[in-house]
């Protein structure tokens, strides 16, 4: 499963970025078209957060859609197939959006 390992990356960033920080949520974007299981993170997360600042943060996770543009037509157009087929009938399109996997934001607590 390289969710577990996709994770413990994403815990591992988030901390040596943050290493005193109390993190009390974690953003992520996984694009539809990324190729990762968002229920394996979801089911990872928490595991891989054990005995870090990341213990017990909460984790949203954005998919943004898949996009295409047709390199016969120029056409844009939204797919969450990799194998798109344009309206114009070619099948060689470049993905524009949908291969994201990025940490988008991280909420720490703040001192009280």
């Amino acid at each position: 499963m390289h969710e577990l390992a996709i994770t413990e990356s994403i815990v591992e960033s988030v901390t040596q970025r943050l290493p005193d920080a109390r993190v009390v949520c974690v953003r992520l974007a996984i694009g539809r078209l990324s190729g990762v299981s968002v229920p394996s993170v979801e089911f990872c997360f928490g595991p891989a957060t054990e005995d870090t600042g990341l213990a017990g943060a909460r984790l949203v996770v954005d998919e943004p859609a898949g996009r295409m543009r047709c390199r016969a037509c120029a056409a844009e157009f939204a797919s969450d197939d990799l194998f798109a087929v344009c309206d114009c009938g070619s099948m060689d399109v470049d993905v524009i959006a949908g291969q994201e996997l990025l940490i988008r934001a991280v909420e720490v607590r703040g001192h009280v």
